[in-house]
């Protein structure tokens, strides 16, 4: 008879529409199902894309959604713990930091189960939680695999005392396709963009560090150089951002040509980027930014911060430009340099396409998921998975 599927049990904090659960939503689904049952535990109540991982056949379990946010975070712990304890997976794996250490704790009560910790951000946010920087560093050498999206992230990832042999390596991974079957022409009449404008895409959440203040900034200053009815396009949920980035744009006479899009669904950001001629990234700190993949595999160019590993999905002066974080000055000379000369933002543009399409593909995403959970699953080695990434 075959063996039974491993069952995998991913803790997630919740399905919100992130570049984490967005990944997970793309990958989960094209797991080998013959070789792979899995399901989803959020440690918050119900979020955008839990509908869609249902439909694609993986099961979601989040807590009561009519609780606040840490009575939801209560009531997970126990949760979690009891499934550790009545229905142990074979596998545990823990995304984000919260999903992390109430997953990570409760996972310790079931002997059998192998857990595995993916991280996918910088580590900024432990500079003012001590608390949690001494339990993921606990966690941490508790873990059979410990995992980052980027050189710059596992590199932290180790400094904290992750042991080398159980660390890993897994690039995000971008659907191509997606990005190909998109008309340039409807998009940009759905958002009613005069032909031959210049219209820059910035996909991200309004938190102060992704650096809307630092685009708007640099746009006040070079807009008078700027190709007639230009605009600024950005999408992302505001965490309590959005008011202040609105006022900033009036004050510097630009509110007319900044547009704010809310939260796009995956099916809506393709058709976006369709309508675009230059994608923007600011971040103070990237762990690996998805939004800079999906805008290659769009055929745009990237302006970009040297943050993290936004520098190893963005080649500078060959898929696009990288300048300083936190710096609008040297923002607002790329700015110029790209508006002003279209057959280096398509030279860049079709350069960042073929980029994604050879290192991060979701089909190799897919592969070395699938290589971690069956190297874990059998005690095999992980040391160097997916360091090949150039």
């Amino acid at each position: 008879m075959p063996e039974s599927p491993l069952r995998i049990l991913v803790v997630v904090t919740q399905l919100t529409i992130g570049g984490t659960e967005r990944s997970l939503l793309a990958v989960l689904p094209r797991l080998d199902r013959r070789r792979f049952a899995v399901e989803v535990a959020t440690t918050r109540g119900p979020g955008r894309l839990d509908s869609a991982l249902r439909e694609a056949g993986i099961p979601v379990h989040t807590p009561p959604a009519l609780l606040p946010r840490k009575a939801n975070v209560a009531v997970a712990g126990p949760a979690l713990l009891w499934r550790a304890l009545t229905r142990p997976p074979d596998i545990a794996h823990f995304f984000l930091p919260e999903a992390y250490l109430v997953g990570g704790l409760a996972s310790l009560a079931a002997l059998r189960t192998r857990r595995i910790m993916s991280r996918r951000s910088l580590n900024r946010y432990q500079r003012t939680r001590p608390l949690v920087t001494r339990l993921e560093g606990w966690l941490h050498r508790r873990m059979d695999a410990v995992v980052g999206n980027s050189r710059a992230v596992t590199a932290e990832l180790a400094a904290e005392g992750a042991p080398a042999e159980r660390l890993a390596l897994i690039p995000n991974g971008i659907d191509t396709a997606r990005f190909r079957r998109q008309d340039r022409g409807a998009a940009r009449a759905a958002l009613g963009l005069p032909d031959g404008s210049f219209a820059m895409v910035m996909l991200a959440t309004l938190l102060p560090y992704k650096g809307h203040a630092d685009v708007l900034q640099a746009l006040g200053a070079v807009r008078g150089d700027l190709p007639e009815g230009w605009c600024l396009l950005l999408a992302g949920r505001d965490e309590g951002i959005g008011g202040a980035l609105k006022e900033q744009a009036r004050s510097l006479g630009i509110a007319d040509n900044v547009r704010f899009l809310g939260e796009l669904t995956p099916d809506e950001v393709p058709k976006l980027l369709a309508a675009g001629d230059l994608g923007l990234l600011a971040s103070h700190e990237e762990g690996f930014p998805n939004a800079a993949l999906e805008t290659m595999a769009a055929g745009l160019p990237m302006l970009a911060t040297a943050a993290g590993g936004a520098a190893e999905a963005v080649e500078d002066r060959i898929t696009g430009r990288l300048v300083p974080p936190q710096d609008p000055a040297a923002l607002s000379q790329a700015l110029r340099e790209l508006a002003a000369d279209p057959p280096l933002r398509a030279r860049f543009g079709a350069a960042g396409k073929e980029l994604v399409a050879a290192r991060f593909s979701l089909e190799r995403s897919v592969a070395l998921t699938e290589a971690l959970y069956t190297a874990v699953a059998t005690g095999g080695s992980i040391e160097g998975l997916g360091s090949d990434t150039e």
